[in-house]
């Protein structure tokens, strides 16, 4: 199989579970980062797959990196190449298809519940496991649906927490997360200032770290059942 690119925006969310994994299948990752000084590519050409990281960026923020991730996402689309998006990458590949990317009203932080639809499309997608997977979140905005795209799962504070379109999925979640990536997100959360009032979803370090022992097993298990399906459709 061809390399599987990967676009990574920050230096705190790299690719994590998602590099071992494919390490462990024996596929070749091309890692691009751009904060390390990275050019993304110009052509998708040459890559088997498509996966683009998360950060705190907003997907709506004036940078050349995120229009050049919209545009190999595009590219990507147009010629069968599937395309995998975490949080972020999952809001760019709204955008890039057409969608509404906008402050969501319930931002998530920490261990959430998602309700998967009933359909065989998000079955096939997230499993035959929980219809309710316990899954990290750490965002402030959500994405509309591009047009085409079926909407994979839903919880209170997000209407759409996954869609699919034809071979490529986007995600409002992290499935890439592994122990080290975690632990050093508690660690930047329990180095912020106090805020004078935080939304509900909105969890604190020493939560973030319990409910890590409890859900990150079942998690990166369901990653891999992702991956797995993704790559199904690489070149």
């Amino acid at each position: 199989m061809k390399p599987v690119l990967v676009l990574q925006h920050l230096p705190d969310d790299g690719p994590a579970f998602l590099a071992t994994w494919l390490a462990a299948q024996g596929h070749a990752l091309e890692l691009r980062h751009t904060t390390a000084c990275d050019a993304y590519p110009e052509r998708i050409d040459g890559f088997g797959a498509l996966a683009v990281l998360g950060g705190e960026w907003g997907a709506n923020d004036e940078r050349p990196s995120l229009r050049q991730a919209e545009h190999l996402i595009r590219q990507a689309v147009a010629c069968g190449v599937p395309v995998l998006g975490h949080c972020l990458g999952g809001q760019l590949m709204a955008r890039a298809l057409g969608a509404a990317v906008g402050r969501s009203p319930a931002p998530e932080r920490g261990w959430h519940a998602v309700q998967r639809q009933h359909t065989a499309l998000a079955r096939e997608w997230l499993g035959d496991g929980p219809a309710e997977p316990v899954l990290f979140q750490w965002h402030r905005d959500a994405f509309a649906l591009p047009p085409g795209a079926e909407s994979l799962a839903h919880n209170a504070a997000c209407p759409h927490q996954a869609f699919a379109l034809g071979p490529h999925l986007a995600m409002q979640f992290h499935v890439e997360v592994d122990e080290a990536k975690l632990q050093a997100w508690a660690a930047e959360a329990e180095a912020e200032a106090p805020a004078p009032a935080t939304p509900p979803g909105w969890h604190g370090a020493e939560r973030l770290r319990q409910d890590t022992a409890r859900h990150l097993a079942a998690s990166q298990a369901l990653a891999a059942r992702i991956y797995a399906r993704w790559l199904r459709f690489a070149g």
